[in-house]
């Protein structure tokens, strides 16, 4: 039985955003909404739209996709590059064809920058440019990603400030647009809201919640515990699928997700296996505490939590009630 969202006062077409760090039970999550609400899903996952990159991915398996229709999974080759700007575009459109046939779009994920993109919009940034985005990779291997994000500030003190030193995709990005443009990220976003158009959030109602624990110890072991069963499942032959193509090299956005980048680095001959399981690990933890910082910071947010303040885990079927009391909720 499925059940409708109520739109109060407002004319306005329901969104929902899911959004949480890594390893917090969004899928699942999901799903689980699906079987109550008529949904279609849309992954705001930077490494979920390339092919062939299952298992590092946490990828929803084919029984997962069969549930419920899903968009924008495995639409790219992992040798072209996904920004976005294209998941932007491509999120748009879809969030009006999902709405056209009667559906409600759910758009689940951790990718905050494609959440930040849809909602408040983004300068039309340069396109990728392959080879000054190797000449930064060099720059980083010989000198750390500290000494980038040091050249950054010097020329886009903005942008740097809001980039952490070991951020190793923003900051190559930032830097490759005024390398490859002679502008800044931060004057081209000031361009953009100049221009500003009537917003995503003017056009629907956007319903936002965060899965996650309240203690992140939690979410620790569950990170941990994954990327072991990912190796287990097969992640390194995986990996070496995409390190012996001869059009991927570490500089790609999709050889450098987290997880794989490490695997990368063993297969290169730079870390033993052990050492590159454990970076993954470690790198995967600092991506979900970058995640929690962007979301403590996010307006309008309805928190989802997988345990109680005393850590005890909560079952599933008192996950779903708090998501559903949140959807439900006229005043969101």
């Amino acid at each position: 039985m499925t059940v409708s969202i109520p739109t109060g006062d407002s004319n306005l077409s329901n969104v929902i955003f899911l959004l949480g760090p890594t390893a917090s039970g969004k899928t699942a999550l999901a799903l689980e909404i699906a079987k109550q609400l008529p949904v279609e899903i849309i992954s705001v996952d930077s490494a979920l739209v390339y092919r062939g990159m299952d298992i590092g991915s946490a990828k929803p398996s084919a029984e997962e996709l069969a549930q419920v229709p899903h968009h924008l999974i495995d639409i790219r080759d992992p040798a072209e590059p996904y920004s976005a700007a294209d998941f932007r575009v491509d999120a748009e459109a879809l969030v009006e064809d999902i709405l056209a046939r009667g559906k409600t779009p759910l758009l689940v994920g951790g990718t905050m920058l494609y959440f930040k993109a849809l909602l408040d919009g983004m300068a039309d940034m340069p396109a990728a440019d392959a080879a000054v985005r190797m000449e930064i990779e060099q720059l980083a291997e010989k000198e750390g990603w500290p000494a980038v994000h040091a050249e950054l500030a010097k020329v886009d003190p903005e942008t740097a400030a809001a980039i952490h030193p070991n951020h190793s995709q923003r900051l190559s990005r930032a830097l490759e647009v005024y390398r490859s443009s002679g502008k800044t990220m931060s004057e081209l976003r000031r361009q953009q809201q100049a221009e500003q158009r009537e917003g995503f959030s003017d056009r629907y109602r956007v319903l936002q919640m965060a899965i996650a624990p309240h203690d992140r110890a939690l979410l620790h072991r569950r990170i941990e515990q994954r990327y072991h069963a990912m190796i287990d499942q097969g992640l390194l032959d995986e990996v070496k699928a995409m390190h012996c193509r001869a059009d991927l090299h570490v500089a790609l956005p999709s050889a450098r997700a987290v997880g794989y980048r490490q695997i990368w680095q063993y297969l290169d001959g730079e870390l033993s296996l052990d050492e590159a399981v454990e970076k993954a690990i470690v790198a995967t933890r600092q991506l979900a505490k970058r995640q929690l910082t962007w979301l403590r910071g996010w307006s309008e947010l309805n928190w989802v939590y997988i345990d109680k303040e005393d850590g005890q885990l909560l079952r599933e079927d008192e996950i779903i009630s708090q998501a559903m009391g949140f959807i439900g909720r006229k005043d969101i």
